[in-house]
């Protein structure tokens, strides 16, 4: 007995399975999908790994920027006279 009901379980989810795939809602649920795609292709965004690349770029540049701005202040002094 417990097995019919399992057996029997089975197919009704399955008819249900088949009844919602073949549904209007699965229909709607696609076109929604495809238009949400299509509004977020024209945007101008960049992928999150894109964007923490960029990050890594400008936090070299900046640290490199530091240095020189360093250097070039330490050159800028060597090169003053001395005040008398």
């Amino acid at each position: 007995m417990l097995n019919f009901q399992s057996k029997t379980l089975d197919e009704l989810a399955a008819r249900i399975g088949q009844a919602v795939a073949a549904s209007p809602a699965k229909d709607i649920e696609k076109n929604v999908k495809a238009m949400l795609h299509g509004s977020l292709a024209r945007l101008d965004v960049v992928s999150r790994e894109e964007f923490d690349t960029q990050a890594a770029v400008l936090a070299k540049t900046r640290e490199k920027l530091e240095q020189l701005e360093a250097r070039v202040g330490q050159m800028e002094a060597q090169r003053e006279p001395p005040a008398a």
